[in-house]
Formats: structure tokens, sequence, C-alpha cells
């Protein structure tokens, strides 16, 4: 009888030969049946880590640093820092917050905290202060590995749990560096498997929505561990390949890309690591440092094609897009300069990748490209609640549930329930199919909106902007962006006694960017009253149409935060 690992890289390994044959793949593939204990860290990476000197990860600095770790050394960096985290309470099934940016740290606690049989709570270094509780108490986490320059940001949420400090030292937190005082053969020897089976919980991602809580999706030892390998198909991942990703630790496109996908496949994960975007340095560290597949949100591909690409795409074969919809443009000035065809895709925190262009397959302006193997995608109609041929919601059967779809949402079981609701997974955004049975994008069911790579739920936003004395009501759209494909636009309804001028504005947009985060800050506003409908409820598609109707037009009482020299900095 096979093993785990077994199973898993014959499923592996039949993926990349169906490279170029996406019909193939998709009538061939068939999800690893896995038993008994599985846990991906012991079970895959440890196996093939074993003895391997090959880089698994590179990190190059924006001030030339570098550093690069072997498979095999971070097997057992990993076994050290697991075997140091037990001894400090970590184990079977305990949440661990994890709030780490782009440093081997990340990917070491990581493997880890798995390792353990621990839960991993991925968490963005960008989140502020008064998210933390509501997060750690979801979440149940007793632990908390995180960058020291986050430490103040837990004041008050020491008690009862272990903080883990990388990058320094800070009062009340365990030091990361005191892993390494164990003897190298004590700390380094592999560790006794955790007993997990591919059911039990791995991973806790929060992600936007529309309610006044935002969800906690669940995942398990197999869904994205094992589930990635629709990802790895999309991305075109093979054994050797150098893989660079952009995008922010803390959010589900980051362990896609930057960790299961490529480690599946065997490959390198390449960082390249900066304060502010230089498109002409990200050219040249690609070239230099012999990248082979790249992906990047279409925000940044924007910015590339306005820059030299005349020097050629360097070592790269592979070429993607994800995290919103792809101009056809982008696509037609990659292949002009490059000889590549750029690829996008589909997938959410939910689920691993769902539709893409895959590699050899072609591309056809406007669409997200076809189901990916193994993933049972349909369109779903809105209003009868049948499967359509032509448009509707994209949805996963769950008569065919696939292993990459999460468990449900933890602690919200009606909004599990919606969203499992007919017998499908449904996503909450619509398409339309073509007769070769490539989707096309058209939008949202609901109100939640890309800003660059980011998802913004309106609801977040409006409960932070309506804390404002000045503000009675609020309403956030997506406002059209050259750049960014939308920004946060605010229209506010002031309170009594309030006027539209210059010094509201200003104390509204400050108040709102010091309490929300970078990635959800509000970008324009404007005072309005606020389109409702018989029932009192706003009609933020009224607001929707106005901005795309005229997305240069700048209204009377409209301000823009970059008019003002006192939020810059």
């Amino acid at each position: 009888m096979n093993t785990n690992h077994e199973i898993l890289r014959d499923a592996r390994d039949r993926l990349v030969a169906l490279h170029g044959e996406h019909e193939k793949a998709v009538a061939d593939f068939r999800w690893p049946e896995l038993s008994g204990p599985f846990q991906w860290a012991h079970d895959w990476f440890d196996v093939i880590a074993e003895g391997d000197d090959r880089p698994a990860l590179q990190i190059v600095e924006e001030d030339g640093g570098a550093g690069s770790w072997s498979f095999d050394e971070l097997r057992r960096r990993s076994n050290r820092v697991a075997r140091w985290l037990a001894s400090h309470g970590v184990s079977r099934g305990d949440s661990v917050l994890v709030m780490l940016g782009n440093r081997v740290e990340l990917w070491e606690s990581m493997l880890a905290v798995m390792k353990l049989g621990a839960v991993i709570m991925p968490t963005t270094t960008a989140l502020g202060a008064v998210d933390l509780p509501g997060r750690l108490e979801r979440g149940d986490a007793r632990f908390v590995i995180a960058d020291v320059s986050c430490a103040d940001r837990f004041e008050g949420l020491h008690d009862g749990r272990v903080l883990v400090a990388v990058g320094g030292s800070a009062p009340g937190w365990l030091d990361y560096t005191d892993a390494d005082t164990a003897p190298a053969a004590e700390a380094e020897a592999p560790l006794e498997h955790p007993g997990t089976t591919a059911e039990d919980r791995l991973l806790l991602y929060f992600t936007s929505g529309t309610t006044s809580r935002p969800k906690l999706v669940e995942h398990t030892q197999a869904s994205y561990p094992v589930g990635h390998l629709s990802t790895m198909y999309w991305l075109g991942l093979a054994p050797g390949d150098v893989h660079l990703n952009i995008s922010s630790p803390g959010w589900a496109k980051h362990a896609w890309s930057c960790f299961f996908a490529p480690w599946i496949a065997g490959a390198t994960i390449f960082l390249y690591n900066y304060t502010r975007f230089d498109a002409a340095a990200l050219l040249g560290t690609l070239r230099t440092r012999q990248v082979t597949t790249f992906c990047a949100p279409p925000t940044v591909w924007r910015m590339l094609i306005k820059a030299d690409l005349s020097g050629g795409p360097g070592s790269l074969r592979e070429v993607i897009a994800a995290g919103e919809p792809l101009n056809p443009e982008i696509i037609e000035q990659v292949r002009q300069h490059w000889g590549l065809t750029l690829r996008d895709g589909f997938g959410q925190t939910e689920t691993t990748a769902s539709v893409g262009n895959t590699p050899g397959s072609p591309v056809k302006p406007g669409s997200m490209g076809r189901p990916l193997p193994g993933v049972p995608v349909v369109l779903v109609d809105e209003t009868t609640g049948e499967v359509s041929d032509t448009e509707g919601e994209i949805c996963i059967d769950l008569a065919r549930r696939p292993i990459s779809l999460m468990t449900g949402y933890l602690d919200m079981p009606e909004r599990t329930a919606e969203a499992m609701a007919g017998g499908f997974y449904h996503t909450g955004d619509t398409a339309t199919r073509d007769a070769e049975g490539y989707l096309f994008y058209v939008g949202r069911t609901d109100d939640v909106f890309k800003a660059s790579d980011y998802k913004v739920s309106p609801f977040e936003l409006e409960s932070v902007l309506v804390e404002h004395p000045a503000v009675l009501e609020a309403a956030v759209v997506p406002q059209p962006d050259p750049v960014r494909l939308a920004v946060p636009k605010a229209y506010v309804a002031l309170a009594p006694g309030f006027e539209p001028t210059r010094e509201t504005a200003l104390g509204i947009l400050a108040h709102a960017r010091a309490n929300l985060a970078p990635y959800l800050r509000v970008r324009r506003l404007e005072f309005a009253e606020l389109p409702k409908t018989i029932s009192g409820k706003i009609r933020r598609v009224e607001l929707r149409t106005r901005e795309t109707d005229d997305p240069g037009a700048v209204a009377a009482v409209e301000w823009r935060d970059d008019a003002f020299p006192e939020l810059r900095g």
C-alpha cells in the first residue's frame, strides 16, 4: 500500500506532466485519497527536503542583501523551532497567530507549527491594534509569533498568552533566537508525527465581508496543503523552478504562491523585499536572479508595462496575474515586449485556485480561463438556483466537493449555511461562459470590491467613519483608478451642525487614516445625501454607477487625500 507521500507525489507528477494539456488534465485528474495520519510538513516537506541542498527559499532585500536557505536546512531549522515552541506549551490543536513579514522566520515558524499539529492564524503586519483582541478571541489564539515592531499593538493582551518576538526583544515576550540555544543534534532530530488526519484543522484566515464581523475561514491539513495542486498547475510550476510571487504575508495568496504551491512542485520560493515599489529594480532582480515563474497583481503589471520592458524577460517561462480582473491591454503589452502570454485566474481565501488560464492554453482577452483540474465549477442562476450554461454566480458543485474547499466559517454557522446553500459553494462572484467553456468575470454579488490587490469590505470602513462626530451616515464604494484599479471613496451625510468644508473633510480623512490599516485607507470623500430604498437601505449600486459613468469627474464637494499635505508621511 502506498504512503500518503507517494500518493501525493504521484498526483503532483501527473499534473506536471500534463502542462499544456488542459482538457486531458481536467479529464484525468483525481484528488489524492489520503488515509490515516497526515500532516503535510511531516509527510511531504520533510521527505522531499531531507538531504536536498537546493535552495528552498531565497530572499533579496532592497539594499542588495540576500539570504538563501536549502530544503534540508529549513527541515532542520523548523524541527529546532518546533521543539522550542513545544517546550513553551504549543501542542496539537492550539491556535498560533503568526504576524511576520517576508523573513526566513515566517517559513520556519509555519513549518514548525504544522509539525506540532497546531493551527496557524496568518496575520498581516499591517493590522491595527483595534482588530487584534477580536481575532485572538475568535481564533482562541493562546500563542503569538510576531515581529518585534508589532509588539506594542499587543499591549493589554499578554494575560495567559505566550508571546514570541522575532527580530529583537520586548518586555514580556520570549525571544525567537532562544530556539538556537539547544544543541543542534538534539534540536534538529526528526520530530514525532502529531497524529493529525487530513480532516483536522490547520489554518484559520480572516476575510472581509459585508456583515458586522469579518469571516473566519477554516482550512484542514489537506484543503490547502493538498488542494494547492490546482494552484501549482495554474501557475505552471515544475521541480527546479524559481518562483516569485508578489503578495503580502498574512493574506491567503501568500500561502498559495509563497508556500504551498512552489514546495508541492519542488520549486524555489523567491522573495524580493522592498519598502517602495520600483519597477526597474524589480525587473532587474527578476533577470539577474533567474526567476522562471512570476505572479503579481494587475496593479504591479500596470506599473511594469509603464517601465522599460525592452530588457527582455530573462529566464521567465511563465507570467501570471492574480487578485483582480486583468486588462487585455496588459496581456498584449507583455506579449509584444517579452513574447510571453500573461495568464490570470480566479480563487478565494475559501478555496485554492479554481479557474485559470493554464500553461499552453489559448488566452481569450477578458477571460479568467476555465475550471481547473479537480474543481467542479458551475454557474448558478441567481434567480432560479439552477445551473446555467451561459451566466450566473460562480459556484462549486458540492456533489463533487473538491479537497480544496474550506470546511466553513468558524463560529458563523449561519454564514456557512448560506455559503453552502442549495448544494453549491457560492463565491459571491458572477461570470459568463462562452461555448468553449471560458469564463468572463462580471462582478460581485455583494458590495465587496478590490483596491490594488486587497479586498475591501465597505462595512469595515463605514463602521470607522461613523465614529467621527461629523458623520451621520456613510457609504463606501470603489472609484476607478488607473493604477490601483479602484480606490475606496466615501459618500458622507453630515451630522447637524457640520458644514461640507475642507476642514471637515480633513478631520474625517485623518480619523479614518488613524483607525484603519493602510490597505483600507479612504482615498476620496464626497459630501452628499445618500440615496435609499423605500425601506431606508442605502443604494450603493446607485453610488457605484455614478463613479463608473463618469470616472474622471470631481464633485464640487469631493475631497481627495493627496490634496492634504497634512496627511502625508
